[in-house]
């Protein structure tokens, strides 16, 4: 016979508990990169994995959580950088779309349910959205310097040599997050 008296999980600090947990993952994988003029890290792995594990809004969330963090002054970007210089810099776009891939995630979680298929495709398109964005940003950027780049530059640059990489990032997310998933019982 269970005597035992059920414990009323508190659902907001649980969620901030998770919230704190993705945004410090996100920066750690930030900090695990290989320098280029656009460095090459984990941290849209991380977004991935986030999202994945802790669903659309506390995955969200952190990603917010992260960017804010950055934004004030906490070394969490990649190379330990930090402040709102790098978010308005030419990189800062990208790092302002993980909301967008966040957002897009969560929107279509909550429209059609967390199945395979939607998780793909809404990972897929929060991904192009943030490398639209961060393109759109990165030109502004330089337009701004005086320095014009174009968009085929721009795309050469930032978006075509992530394009496999981020693939390899989103299905290893899968991957990690099918097996953790159950464990974290989300």
């Amino acid at each position: 016979m269970n005597n035992a008296i059920p414990v009323r999980r508190n659902s907001s600090t649980t969620d901030l508990v998770y919230t704190a947990l993705g945004a410090v993952l996100i920066a750690v994988c930030s900090w695990i990169s290989i320098p280029t003029t656009v460095p090459f890290t984990m941290q849209t792995f991380a977004v991935f994995f986030v999202l994945l594990t802790l669903g659309g809004k506390r995955g969200t969330l952190a990603v917010i959580v992260y960017v804010l963090l950055g934004a004030v002054g906490i070394p969490v970007f990649a190379q330990f950088a930090s402040g709102i210089g790098v978010l308005l810099g030419s990189t800062g776009g990208y790092i302002v779309g993980f909301v967008f891939t966040g957002l897009i995630y969560w929107l279509a979680a909550g429209i059609f349910g967390k199945k395979r298929w939607v998780q793909i495709a809404s990972l897929l398109l929060g991904t192009a959205v943030m490398y639209t964005f961060g393109t759109a940003w990165f030109l502004m950027v330089y337009a701004r310097t005086g320095q014009a780049v174009g968009i085929g530059a721009a795309l050469a640059w930032c978006v075509i040599p992530f394009i496999v990489p981020d693939l390899i990032k989103m299905a290893l997310a899968f991957m990690i997050a099918r097996r953790l998933g159950p464990v974290l019982k989300m």
